[in-house]
């Protein structure tokens, strides 16, 4: 069917295409005209009268009465009467609805059925807004055909379906509002989501129905994940290959919760590092770390987790994120073959780390081009390589406060904060410790002949500029308080040729988007090794 939903009228009259002719059967047409004595003479007689100039005469033509239209004795033909009169009350359609396909739903069916299985179930959540208080969940749904949607229940309507909603299980839904899924809370694939009220009806069907099947996977190559949005949600399937300890951090909002982080790696030669949140570090997590412990390396697949984008990219879980260890999949037993022909020894890049991707060809830019070729703002990062040198570096903040502590298999490299006691303190951790470590966060602006441009240093790029650790910097300057030879060394780096690998991206802080250039790494120029390659470049122009 096609529903029309707006429309533009064109034009009010228009002549007549073509040469059109009433349609009716022969025979029917012949005893009619025979039985009215109406012949195509006195139609066009009736055609081409004169305009009537007012109401009344208007009404004498249309009346069947009328000697213009019909000759005495003729009778008008039939009209059925209206389908819809004011005859009383019209009986109500009790009929139950037609099971349709979670696909077919749209805000404009007034009734409406589907048969679909729970895969996932969320849980009671409180809010507070100018309506007062309340309570929320939702579950979502999977249809024979494949098709998702999210089911949400609001206040009452909580307390009816509940406890009557379970995973794995399979219902019939009928009735309900379809109004536009909220992309912030709602990551299915689907334009649309279900409002549950007082009318709706949840029917939990008594027989397994094995076309259903019980979960729809999208899985994306971790390589893949390396190149997606910020908080964009994703599914992932890879071989677990660590497993670190479960820690009690403490949230901004100064609520504690449970962290673990694990790694996992796939086909396509990288890793990724996966952060549990909450109930997860205990029921899955545990179990994990009883097997990566005996010696065993299961396939772990996530559904719906959360990418994040902080020195590299992770994984995070959210509230409707589910994790499935060893799934019967086809593509658990393609990893697990994998892994154990050659993966298992095979090296791979961690993706969770700001790196140089190994495979990529060196690219040689001017300072300039970073700007005119818009590097960076094709929602993936760039790679590049420009010959460089210093001229200015800020002095004021060029390090922090680092946690030293061990988060999984890396630093955890966290800001930390000084407590009353003298020591220092760490959120992410939630934990306390005498010495902190010192990391760079350098900001400088680089130049070559056709421009200049800022840059951020982090700690190995730090130190290969300076030529020693923040720590001793920061001694040297705020305990020390040799302030002739801290100019010495901040000096000395300026105005010298580098090799600076960069890694661009456009990033967003508050409502600006800005390109942001990190420095991969640096290398002070070898003036041998640039001059053979100016040479191959003459020779390949040449």
């Amino acid at each position: 069917f096609i529903m029309v939903l707006n429309m533009e009228i064109i034009s009010v009259s228009c002549e007549v295409i073509g040469h059109p002719k009433p349609f009716a059967d022969s025979k029917a047409s012949t005893s009619a005209e025979a039985g009215t004595g109406i012949n195509n003479k006195q139609t066009s007689d009736v055609a081409c009268m004169p305009s009537l100039e007012n109401s009344a005469d208007a009404v004498k033509l249309k009346s069947p009465t009328s000697n213009l239209c019909s000759k005495p004795g003729v009778q008008p033909s039939y009209r059925p009467p209206p389908a819809y009169t004011n005859r009383g009350p019209i009986m109500k359609n009790e009929a139950p609805a037609r099971i349709i396909p979670v696909a077919a739903l749209n805000p404009y069916q007034g009734r409406w059925a589907i048969k679909a299985r729970v895969t996932a179930k969320g849980d009671i959540r409180r809010y507070n807004n100018a309506r007062g208080d309340g309570k929320v969940f939702s579950f979502d749904l999977l249809d024979a055909d494949g098709g998702e949607i999210r089911a949400t229940c609001f206040n009452s309507i909580v307390d009816r379906f509940y406890e009557l909603i379970e995973v794995g299980r399979v219902y019939a839904l009928s009735k309900g509002s379809i109004k536009p899924a909220q992309r912030n809370f709602n990551h299915l694939n689907n334009d649309w989501e279900i409002f549950l009220d007082s009318t709706s009806k949840v029917d939990r069907c008594p027989d397994e129905d094995v076309s259903i099947p019980q979960q729809n996977f999208s899985f994306r190559p971790i390589n893949e994940i390396e190149n997606m949005e910020n908080a964009s949600v994703v599914d992932v399937i890879g071989v677990l290959v660590s497993v670190g300890q479960c820690v009690t951090i403490l949230r901004k909002n100064g609520m504690e919760t449970l962290r673990r982080i694990l790694t996992l790696k796939d086909m396509s030669g990288r890793s990724v590092e996966l952060t549990l949140w909450g109930n997860f570090c205990n029921k899955e997590g545990r179990e994990m770390q009883d097997l990566y412990d005996s010696g065993l390396h299961p396939v772990l697949a996530v559904k719906a987790g959360r990418v994040n984008d902080f020195s590299g990219k992770t994984i995070g879980t959210i509230s409707t994120t589910q994790l499935f260890i060893d799934p019967d999949i086809p593509e658990s037993q393609k990893l697990k073959d994998w892994f154990e022909r050659e993966g298992k020894n095979g090296a791979s890049q961690s993706i969770s780390r700001d790196v140089m991707p190994l495979y990529q060809n060196e690219i040689r830019k001017n300072v300039s081009q970073i700007k005119d070729e818009g590097l960076g703002r094709m929602g993936k990062p760039d790679w590049v390589t420009i010959k460089a040198a210093l001229s200015y570096i800020k002095v004021d903040t060029f390090c922090y406060t680092a946690c030293p502590l061990m988060a999984g298999d890396r630093q955890c490299n966290r800001k930390v904060t000084k407590t009353t006691v003298g020591g220092w303190h760490c959120e992410r951790c939630n934990q306390d410790f005498l010495e902190c470590d010192y990391r760079y966060i350098l900001q400088a602006q680089v130049q070559d002949h056709t421009g200049v441009t800022w840059v951020t240093a982090f700690q190995e790029s730090g130190e290969q500029i300076l030529g020693c650790s923040a720590k001793e910097l920061y001694l040297l300057k705020y305990e020390k308080e040799d302030d002739t030879r801290f100019g010495e060394i901040i000096k000395n780096a300026l105005f010298r040729q580098y090799l600076f690998k960069l890694k661009i991206k456009e990033e967003i802080y508050g409502d600006e988007q800005q390109t942001k250039a990190t420095v991969v790494k640096s290398e002070k120029l070898n003036f041998s090794a640039e001059t053979k390659h100016l040479l191959s470049l003459l020779q390949k122009n040449e």
